[in-house]
């Protein structure tokens, strides 16, 4: 598959496929191309969970109601930001870099034939103070992919519109 064909196929997948363990190197894989992602400065105001444990992942769904498909994903990644290591003219730019790294992290997942949904975290202040305790961390819960085998097929939602281009030469 190529980025054009992973760009087109990816799907938010809210069903899964119960009991599928994704492979340590799957993992390995998608976070590789997560923290391959754009930064300002090259500052990687990042760190990622990966939570398979089904307690945790039920505790998330009362933290994001809007994540219920952890119920039947393999595993949640959780991209958790960290602004102090962004400084001076980089200082604040940590969304957008996270969001490129979530991105990278989906297209990589669905690569290796894997399903996602991007659910966010940040900037619900309750969601991101409620995950910090649940996940012990002091970082920034900005949001949560589910990731697991689909167990459904859904139709494109995005298309291209080009009223909304404007080419300026």
């Amino acid at each position: 598959m190529n980025v054009t064909e992973a760009i087109r196929s990816r799907r938010s997948i809210r069903k899964y496929k119960k009991g599928v363990v994704i492979p340590q190197e799957h993992f390995q894989l998608m976070l590789e191309a997560a923290m391959m992602a754009p930064s300002a400065g090259n500052t990687r105001p990042w760190e990622f969970l990966v939570v398979e444990n089904r307690g945790i992942l039920e505790k998330l769904t009362e933290i994001n109601p809007y994540a219920r498909m952890l119920r039947t994903a393999s595993a949640a990644i959780v991209i958790c930001a960290k602004p102090e290591l962004q400084t001076g003219i980089c200082s604040g730019f940590w969304p957008q870099d996270c969001g490129a790294a979530a991105e990278n992290l989906i297209l990589q997942a669905e690569d290796l034939g894997y399903g996602t949904c991007w659910c966010g975290m940040y900037p619900i202040q309750h969601r991101v103070e409620k995950a910090q305790a649940l996940l012990r961390v002091t970082s920034i819960p900005y949001a949560l992919i589910a990731v697991g085998v689909p167990d459904q097929a859904p139709e494109a939602r995005g298309f291209f519109d080009p009223s909304r281009v404007r080419y300026i030469k």
